[in-house]
């Protein structure tokens, strides 16, 4: 297992990269978290400054100029932050931020934290450029109560039309105010004990139904005895804690870990697997095979990786044999051919020469005969051979190996059938060469007749070659397809062939996509090869 933690292991290397990720995305959730924050300060404390400010500019502007400071000065203290006027402001302000001053709302210039917010806002003084500029710590209980002063204060100008008043200033405040009759306001008897002695009530809740601090502000109304003026609930800020997404972010880690190790882990060890059948096929090993059971991309892999060992093995052993057979079936016509040429030197008989002339071109015959299939076998065996798929007619197919046959005067007869308008996709000559060669291996044994029919089913060419021969038996049927193997070993090359001839019709019908098999003819009593492939390719094949 601390295999998997080698420096150079896909697991370090995998998880290198997530390791890069999930830094990489941690910094730009917390570059982002904190953007979130500052806008949402921003936000949070134009909309309170706005609540808290705009009523005190109203304040402002109804103060004779002799009176505001004074004012100012008395607010300051309620509020608990500094209160001046400005006739204009210490910076240039922004398209939306005369916008917001023109319509009455406060403008908030934050700096590094909260505590060091500066707000501005206009007094509404028709003709005039007149600012109040504060810098607020945050908004408390002290705000609060303030804030609750300056509406009663205000409402205070407006009897019989206190909720006319709270509906217009509404749209500045962004949290509830209302009027409401002492009896429908939920409060304990100290509560209502204060109220009585004309104080403002401020009621917290830890957690509202957003999850946040709330304050609700509660005070008797001036104007209107026997009601209370509410005004809330509203939120308290709460930053967003960075220690959440380092928590979330080591925690992250940690299962992207444990679930990288238990995947990458898995594979690794088909990885290892492979690398290790590689190891053994370059040492020399063909017997080895990758053992990966599944069916994954590794699992395709290895199985690819095992399908090419057993074919080089294959090719490799068929090579062998191959040469082994070529030394052994050259040496009886290179040594008849030697003998002959001996022969003929020491014959003083011209016609005797002659004689000897005519065998050496036959063994020479055989020898061409011998390399055509050998080279025919070879260029079947290699690794992919070129085929050039074609419509092939089988009616014209047929007819032309008839001709051929015939024109040899076998004894044996040959009979053809095709189904009528047949038309297979295969390579002509190497169709050709596979009937050609099982005609040939059928007149060898056959006593009279030699029965070829090709026909279609179900998307499949089917080619049968029967006899009347003896047959062949059932445990030498499957050897029958290796290379040089002749079952009856007392035959001569000149009816026995060289025993490749059912080698190249096994190999052409794996090349076609098909199978060739074997049995015995019900009809007729000997032999009946059946090779079936694909009528019709389809695009891939």
């Amino acid at each position: 297992m601390l295999r998997v933690f080698r420096p150079k292991s896909i697991f370090v290397s995998i998880y290198g990269g997530i390791l890069l990720v999930v830094i990489t995305v941690s910094l730009c959730t917390y570059g982002v978290l904190r953007y979130v924050n500052a806008e949402r300060a921003q936000n949070y404390t134009e909309r309170m400054s706005t609540a808290l400010f705009h009523i005190t500019a109203i304040a402002v502007a109804r103060q004779d100029e002799p009176n505001r400071e004074l004012w100012l000065q008395d607010a300051a203290q309620l509020l608990g932050a500094p209160l001046r006027l400005l006739t204009e402001l210490p910076f240039q302000p922004t398209r939306r931020e005369q916008a917001r001053l023109d319509q009455g709302y406060a403008v908030v210039r934050l700096g590094t934290t909260l505590e060091s917010s500066r707000v501005f806002i206009r007094v509404p003084l028709p003709g005039k450029s007149l600012y109040i500029a504060s810098e607020m710590a945050g908004f408390g209980e002290q705000q609060a109560r303030a804030a609750a002063n300056f509406y009663l204060e205000d409402l205070a100008n407006y009897p019989g039309q206190e909720s006319v008043r709270l509906h217009t200033l509404s749209p500045f405040v962004g949290f509830p105010m209302a009027l409401l009759p002492e009896d429908t306001v939920r409060l304990d008897r100290d509560q209502r004990l204060r109220l009585s002695q004309d104080e403002v009530v401020v009621t917290f809740r830890e957690l509202s139904s957003a999850g946040r601090s709330s304050i609700t502000v509660i005070a008797p109304s001036q104007s209107d005895p026997g009601k209370l003026l509410v005004l809330g609930p509203f939120d308290l800020f709460e930053r967003l804690p960075t220690q959440w997404l380092l928590l979330a972010s080591v925690l992250a880690l940690l299962f992207i870990t444990l679930g990288a190790y238990v995947v990458i882990h898995a594979l690794e060890v088909k990885l290892l697997a492979v690398e290790g059948t590689v190891q053994r096929l370059r040492e020399g090993d063909l017997s080895a095979r990758a053992q990966v059971n599944s069916s994954d991309e590794l699992g395709r892999l290895a199985e690819t990786l095992n399908q090419m060992a057993g074919h080089i093995q294959r090719l490799l052993d068929s090579q062998r044999e191959l040469t082994q057979a070529v030394s052994h079936e050259l040496r009886t016509p290179l040594a008849r051919l030697r003998f002959g040429m001996e022969m003929m030197a020491e014959s003083p008989d011209a016609e005797d020469r002659m004689g000897q002339l005519e065998l050496l071109d036959e063994d020479i015959g055989q020898l061409n005969q011998l390399i055509d299939e050998i080279l025919t076998y070879a260029n079947l065996e290699q690794g992919r051979p070129v085929l050039d798929f074609e419509q092939v007619d089988a009616t014209e197919l047929l007819a032309r190996i008839q001709r051929e046959t015939d024109a040899l005067r076998k004894p044996v007869r040959l009979q053809t059938e095709a189904e009528p308008g047949l038309v297979v996709e295969a390579v002509p000559r190497y169709l050709h060469r596979t009937i050609q060669n099982l005609v040939g291996n059928g007149q060898r044994y056959a006593s009279t007749l030699v029965r070829v029919s090709l026909s279609e089913a179900a998307g499949w060419a089917i080619l049968v070659v029967e006899d009347d021969g003896p047959g062949i038996p059932e445990e030498s049927r499957a050897r029958i397809f290796e290379p040089f193997t002749r079952l009856d070993d007392s035959r001569t090359r000149s009816t026995g062939g060289y025993g490749l001839g059912l080698s190249i019709v096994s190999r052409i019908a794996f090349w076609f996509g098909g199978t060739i098999q074997v049995t015995r003819s019900e009809e007729l009593g000997g032999a009946r090869f059946v090779m079936r492939w694909p009528a019709q390719r389809h695009p891939g094949m």
